[in-house]
């Protein structure tokens, strides 16, 4: 750790992924579209100062506002730019020399009234070394020059952003007879005496020069590649171009993928009620630890000088029991929040741009499926989709998006279109597992109701809370939260059919049948209407669950994306169940799931049908029309890989114990990816130990995935706590938990008072 000033490196230190994604030391770097560049800079008065290096980025600046630019300007002159759209002024001033004509432009800017520059940036040497021939001399000169202008350039720092561009190297055995004499050497001099003089005689932190010599590090990269030797190619100025918007905007606009120059944010009042609460819990757990220690200690079993017996010790009464486990559940909690809140929101730990290669995703694919296939057992019962084979499915396919997620490949759209098929699995098997329980079961009451959302939405409502972030931005949890109370919804209204019922008249299949259609009837409705669903989610209290940046346009489109495949797995769940009931089935251990022939034509369509799926993935060419298409064909993929894992005998009668293991934490696993895996809210990725991105990729996994082990098991100890069996105190905790939210919607509503 040293220090939170990522301007300084974003300035100053970097390196490329790859041949053009350059990534500064420590920090993420935002990539500036026109509307954003426009909005960070509207009514500024920009001033490009230098040579012809200097048009070069001027050029590049300008074309993040407006990219319809051309460089026509005068090659030896002044050339203005304006955008009146947001009144934006940006002006190349030609100066090739540190000299009286400079400062004298420099000075004008320091006198009397006269409008000053919000950023300026200045950098000259080639033209000095050119036109003296590289003497020791002109070398002398330009250190006198530029001390004579430093304390000016000095004092405009204390109200506007000042940069000195550090001259970049030059590839020597490409430059014409006429510039020969601009050596790496000489350049490397002149860059030696800038850097002593700029900012020696300044003592106010807030009146420096930043020294803009990142450059030099990307010209090292890329010179080679200039058309004449001198000039960077067009990439590597446009790189630059990108930083100085960085260091500039970054704070103004505070992207959540641009960590650079963002300062940390302030602890919002709901945070430090956070923060209050569980540091209250830990001490509370710390002193009724301290209380039982005691306590043991003296009635610990001990010889009776009388009788010669055993004295018990005093067994502690359950209530006390169940507060040490609440507060031992908020202590453990409180640790964990304070490693998110220090990966994700304060300045401590580094954070580095995602970089997508094919090998950065395939490798470890392969390394995790060979893993997998070596921890194979037999399973407790053969049934198809039985709980260790669901587990299974869920942790490889949990495994399988952590990869995409931290290689960033959703930039490569055919294994998006397939990563896209394992979140509708997941939503696949929400509707197939908990259609089974209700239809099985029958059981509609409270307390299961109850059980299942607060195990879904715990980790997430803290988190909220902690990371200051809305209940949307967790996605994946809203909307199988919604899809549970749809499908709660559809079975427990009026009549309840379940399965005992049903045995007893077969007319009731067909009431369930007709619900489901009912069911698919509103969802497409929903699917072809956003202005009725936006109309749904956008009255209170929903609006405050389901809105993102003021809208619920997110919502509407991560529901629509997989808006069949709940029904699909409900569906899938009755017509199973039907043919289980009537043994149309054989689910013998090592049986084939039906006869012979069958299960041999069935196996065929299923991988034809599996490989069709893939074939077609992998020739999307657009992303919104291949997401257009995806709610309807995703569930053939599905449906083709439950099908080739059960149908065989013994497929079906083995698992993967280590894939069933990280299926039992799966939902953990997916939420705390956001903030203590990746970083910037899944933009980049968290660098404990940086220079060994290898090495830092094992043990920030490691703590990743005990962290979301120890969470899944405090939710399940609270669980028992929070919701309890009896319906009397049921109905307490759940006056208690509104109590809680009514709380939580009335600071809210202050913070965002304090904010307005």
């Amino acid at each position: 750790f040293k220090g939170g000033d990522t301007c300084e490196y974003l300035l100053s230190s970097g390196r490329f992924l790859g041949e053009k994604v350059w990534q500064p030391h420590s920090c993420m770097m935002h990539k500036y579209k026109n509307s954003e560049a426009k909005n960070c800079l509207i009514d500024k008065h920009v001033v490009f100062i230098g040579d012809s290096r200097i048009r070069q980025l001027f050029y590049s600046f300008i074309k993040l506002i407006n990219p319809q630019v051309k460089e026509e300007g005068i090659k030896h002159g002044n050339i203005p730019f304006e955008d009146k759209s947001a009144s934006i002024k940006v002006d190349f001033l030609w100066y090739p020399e540190v000299n009286g004509s400079m400062r004298q432009r420099i000075k004008s800017w320091t006198e009397g009234s006269v409008a000053k520059p919000h950023i300026i940036v200045v950098g000259a040497a080639t033209w000095s070394i050119k036109i003296h021939n590289g003497s020791n001399e002109a070398l002398a000169q330009y250190k006198i020059n530029i001390t004579s202008i430093a304390p000016l350039l000095e004092k405009l720092a204390i109200s506007s952003d000042v940069y000195w561009v550090l001259q970049d190297p030059v590839y020597e055995d490409m430059l014409s007879e006429s510039r020969k004499m601009i050596t790496n050497e000489k350049i490397d001099a002149y860059n030696e005496a800038a850097v002593r003089i700029l900012n020696s005689s300044s003592r106010n932190s807030k009146a420096k020069v930043k020294v803009f010599s990142v450059s030099k590090l990307i010209a090292q990269e890329t010179i080679m590649k200039s058309v004449d030797g001198l000039h960077l190619p067009e990439s590597s100025r446009d790189t630059n171009a990108m930083i100085l918007m960085n260091v500039y905007c970054n704070k103004i606009m505070k992207p959540i993928d641009g960590s650079c120059c963002q300062p940390q944010p302030p602890l919002t009042l709901i945070q430090k009620i956070a923060f209050c609460f569980f540091t209250l819990s830990i001490i509370g757990y710390l002193i009724i630890s301290l209380i039982h220690r005691n306590n043991y200690r003296k009635n610990k079993s001990c010889t009776d000088l009388e009788s010669g017996e055993e004295k018990k010790p005093a067994i502690s009464t359950p209530n006390v029991s169940t507060l040490e486990m609440l507060l031992h559940c908020f202590c453990k909690l409180g640790l964990i929040m304070t490693y998110f809140y220090l990966c994700d929101r304060a300045n401590l730990f580094m954070k580095e741009n995602k970089f997508y290669t094919h090998s950065s995703f395939f490798i470890p694919i392969v390394y995790i499926l060979v893993l997998g296939v070596f921890y194979t057992e037999n399973t407790k019962e053969t049934k198809v989709l039985n709980r260790e084979q669901t587990d299974e499915w869920k942790g490889w396919m949990q495994l399988v998006i952590l990869i995409y997620h931290i290689s960033g490949a959703s930039t490569f759209l055919p294994v998006y279109m397939h990563i896209r098929v394992l979140v509708a699995a997941y939503l696949f098997q929400t509707g197939y597992g908990h259609f089974s329980y209700f239809w099985i079961k029958g059981d509609f009451g409270v307390y299961r109701v109850c059980q299942v959302l607060f195990r879904l939405n715990f980790l997430v409502v803290v988190l909220c809370i902690v990371m200051d972030r809305p209940y949307q931005f967790y996605y994946f949890v809203p909307l199988v939260t919604v899809w549970f109370m749809i499908i709660y919804a559809t079975l427990a209204v009026w009549p309840q059919i379940v399965q005992k019922k049903a045995n007893g008249n077969c007319l009731w299949h067909f009431g369930l049948l007709l619900k489901l259609i009912c069911l698919l009837t509103c969802i497409y409705f929903l699917s072809y209407s956003q202005g009725a669903f936006e109309k749904i989610f956008s009255f209170w209290p929903l609006s405050k669950c389901f809105e993102l940046n003021g809208n619920v346009y997110e919502w509407w489109f991560r529901w629509k994306l997989d808006r069949y495949v709940v029904f699909h797995g409900m569906l899938f769940a009755f017509i199973y169940l039907a043919l289980q009931k009537h043994q149309m089935i054989s689910e013998g251990k090592g049986d084939p799931l039906f006869s012979n022939r069958v299960s041999n034509v069935l196996l065929f369509i299923s991988i034809v049908s599996f490989l069709t799926y893939s074939i077609w993935a992998s020739s999307c060419k657009n992303k919104t029309e291949c997401n257009e298409l995806h709610p309807s064909v995703s569930v053939v993929q599905i449906l083709a890989f439950i099908l080739i894992r059960n149908i065989p005998g013994y497929v079906r009668s083995v698992y993967s114990s280590f894939f069933a293991w990280f299926g039992k934490i799966s939902l953990e696993l997916f939420i705390c990816q956001y903030h203590i895996w990746l970083a910037a809210d899944t933009k980049g990725i968290l660098v404990l130990i940086p220079g060994y991105p290898m090495f830092n990729v094992l043990v920030s996994t490691f703590i990743f995935v005990c962290v979301a082990h120890e969470i899944s098991q405090i939710t399940n100890d609270l669980a028992q706590i929070v919701v309890p069996k009896d319906n009397s105190t049921l109905l307490k905790r759940l006056l208690c938990i509104a109590g809680f939210f009514s709380g939580l919607h009335f600071f809210s509503a202050m913070q965002d008072q304090s904010r307005h």
